[in-house]
């Protein structure tokens, strides 16, 4: 079937729908649901479908309009002039229907659990951890999406050992994806005397949030340990058994949470983040099996691969998958100019897939 063929079809789909969501009074709720799912991803498509069949039309005429001997020479101008413009705006728009075609991360209007943990550095890789957490919220107010911190281990300097964030709104997985990997920064730590630049990391990793549905969890797989919270980290220390620690036993994957005062809810928020990290464990076999045929990807998903510099003393960030380099460290950490970052990242990913479609 031509592009032109499958969207044409799509155009038509997308009517037999309106009409069927025209009569919402006399469908089943299940059937509305399913029917309206389906108008919303279908409706992008079928309106690029129609400004394309719109441009081609148009070019069309104004091609036979040339043809006419008793054109007006200032009209023939105009013509060639707008077929001129249509020669650039239709491939345009049939490069926004290619991308708009490729197969959907089922993840990516998912919400988004990120767990950042500090790494080489000590004191300072703990510091910028926090950095990178304040980054995210700051980012995220901007977004208008809802920001709660799940998890966090403080070092006695206010540094950050790990933590773990939810993020929800609309498509937040699509746009923090790419966060995933080893940040890097480089910078005269405050407790440097000499002046020295030092280099520390910090972990990122981006989990897209799953539903009980996504992932089943059996009771009888886990093994859960309460103890008394404690030391720097949970937002108090109480003296009852309120601290969590919940063991997958056949996957070895351990999440603890203690922040809460409430055993009750550091349970579920454990079980939250637990659910997640085997979400995310299971798209990774699936993406490892498509990637065997992949010549090229954005990074190798690698969690210990470095994407990401952020250079203090030249005030610029570099990533490294994209090689982007913006001079613009204040604005970056602020959030304001992540999306600068982001929307590269994306339209890389769109391209590589569009060459594997078309290989």
């Amino acid at each position: 079937m031509s592009l032109s063929e499958k969207l044409q079809k799509l155009i038509e789909r997308r009517q037999l729908l309106e009409e069927k969501l025209s009569h919402a009074h006399t469908l089943p709720s299940e059937e509305f649901v399913k029917f309206s799912k389906e108008h919303a991803e279908i409706q992008p498509v079928a309106d690029a479908a129609i400004k394309l069949q719109t441009a081609q039309k148009e070019q069309d005429d104004l091609q036979a309009m040339l043809k006419d001997p008793s054109l007006d020479p200032e009209m023939k101008s105009i013509a060639q002039e707008e077929i001129e413009q249509l020669k650039h705006r239709i491939p345009e728009i049939e490069h926004e229907i290619k991308v708009l075609l490729l197969p959907k991360d089922e993840a990516d209007e998912r919400n988004a659990i990120i767990e950042i943990r500090a790494g080489t550095g000590g004191d300072e890789a703990a510091l910028f951890a926090k950095d990178l957490l304040e980054m995210y919220e700051k980012y995220a107010l901007l977004k208008g999406w809802k920001f709660e911190l799940l998890h966090l281990t403080e070092t006695d300097i206010g540094g950050v050992k790990d933590l773990s964030i939810s993020i929800a709104g609309k498509n937040v997985f699509a746009r923090l994806k790419f966060e995933s990997g080893v940040h890097r920064v480089q910078r005269v730590p405050e407790t440097e005397t000499q002046g020295r630049v030092h280099t520390s990391a910090a972990t990122v990793a981006v989990l897209p949030e799953a539903e009980e549905v996504d992932i089943h969890i059996e009771e009888k797989d886990l093994r859960i340990d309460t103890y008394r919270a404690s030391g720097a980290g949970g937002q108090h220390v109480n003296k009852t058994d309120s601290a969590v620690r919940i063991t997958h036993i056949p996957t070895g994957v351990v999440v603890q949470q203690q922040d809460e005062k409430s055993q009750h809810k550091n349970r579920a928020r454990a079980l939250k983040i637990l659910r997640a990290r085997l979400y995310d464990i299971q798209r990774e076999k699936i993406a490892a099996e498509r990637a065997k045929d992949r010549k090229q990807q954005i990074g190798s998903g690698d969690r210990s691969e470095r994407i990401r510099t952020y250079n203090f003393p030249q005030g610029r960030v570099s990533d490294h998958r994209i090689n982007l380099t913006l001079y613009k460290i204040d604005l970056v950490m602020q959030g304001e100019a992540l999306d600068e970052i982001i929307e590269p990242l994306i339209a890389e990913s769109q391209a590589q897939m569009l060459a594997e479609v078309n290989e």
